[in-house]
């Protein structure tokens, strides 16, 4: 097992390589550079003043060599400064970046909740009038825009105090009552699309599980059917739900960034959103980079999860 870990730990590293050229060389492709961003459409310049200006920007070397120095600086533990505010780019995502995890982590929990209980029920009584109306609710859950159902929930909920985050951000250790009030639309904006996935997934498992013999044989020797639904198929049935969820945390924390504009909360999307605007290269370059090790680190954990939780996959990496 461990040498599987140190095997997936070597192979984050072409993928975060991969990340790091393209969006170093995708964000320069955005039409608008940040020194006309920074001049504005009011402001004239001499050729003079512009190459002293990519100068002070650190924009006046070809962009194959300013990756170069860009990745030297990061393996120091450098991410550069806004060309904004001047200041280093880490600290203001890091100060950002609890609420954004906290935002990701209560929409995965929503889902989880809401989907793998509607995914059991829904196997269980299968083309049913319930299994219909569940199948349904998945279908509008995977095509409703976030922003859009984001929206929607401002418009309907603005009426009722504190469900509307309003004002300064509450963090959950001040008062977890009125965080999690003001995180709730959110979270459930985030993930409700992931719950209908999540209930899919649960339906199908728990549909071809019911129908292995080792679940006939538990019937057969007379275990209560609680017993033979909680205990024995859904602890087999459950596993492509892990896989499921790994790999869609990281989407939801991407997705995150459009939900948090939308119900004005400062955490990192915000910050991303207002970066892409003004063509703030290095606060872009950084957070992406930082979403892309978050979800390939998340995946990681779900490999080992799944391992855990798979006696047939612990053995197969020994063997291996």
């Amino acid at each position: 097992m461990g040498r599987y870990v140190v095997k997936r730990l070597l192979s984050l590293i072409p993928v975060l390589i991969g990340v790091s050229l393209i969006v170093f060389f995708l964000v320069r492709m955005i039409p608008g550079t940040a020194l006309e961003m920074y001049m504005g459409t009011q402001v004239e310049a001499t050729p003079q003043q512009m190459e002293e200006l990519k100068r002070l920007f650190g924009e006046d070397k070809p962009v194959p060599v300013l990756y170069i120095e860009w990745m030297g600086n990061i393996l120091k533990g450098d991410f550069g400064y806004s060309l904004r505010t001047g200041r280093p780019v880490m600290p203001d995502i890091l100060s950002r970046l609890p609420l954004s995890l906290e935002l990701t982590l209560f929409s995965l929990i929503l889902a989880l909740l809401i989907g793998i209980p509607l995914g059991i029920a829904s196997s269980l009584h299968q083309n049913t009038f319930g299994d219909f109306l569940s199948r349904i609710a998945g279908l509008l859950g995977l095509s409703l825009p976030q922003f859009w159902l984001a929206a929607l929930m401002v418009m309907a909920f603005s009426g009722f105090r504190g469900w509307i985050p309003m004002g300064n951000y509450v963090s959950f250790f001040e008062s977890p009552i009125r965080n999690i009030k003001m995180l709730f639309l959110p979270s459930l904006a985030i993930g409700i699309g992931f719950a209908a996935v999540v209930m899919r997934y649960t339906r199908n498992s728990m549909l071809e599980v019911l129908q292995m013999d080792y679940i006939r044989t538990a019937k057969a020797k007379g275990l209560k059917k609680k017993s033979v639904i909680y205990y024995h198929a859904l602890k087999n049935a459950i596993l492509p739900v892990i896989t499921v969820t790994g790999f869609n945390a990281g989407y939801l924390l991407s997705g995150a960034i459009v939900i948090e504009e939308v119900f004005a909360l400062p955490g990192m999307g915000r910050l991303t959103l207002y970066a892409i605007y003004q063509r703030d290269y290095p606060i872009i370059q950084a957070v992406v980079m930082l979403i892309a090790t978050i979800f390939v680190v998340v995946n990681l954990i779900t490999d080992i999860v799944y391992a855990l939780a798979d006696p047939r996959i612990r053995l197969d990496n020994v063997a291996r």
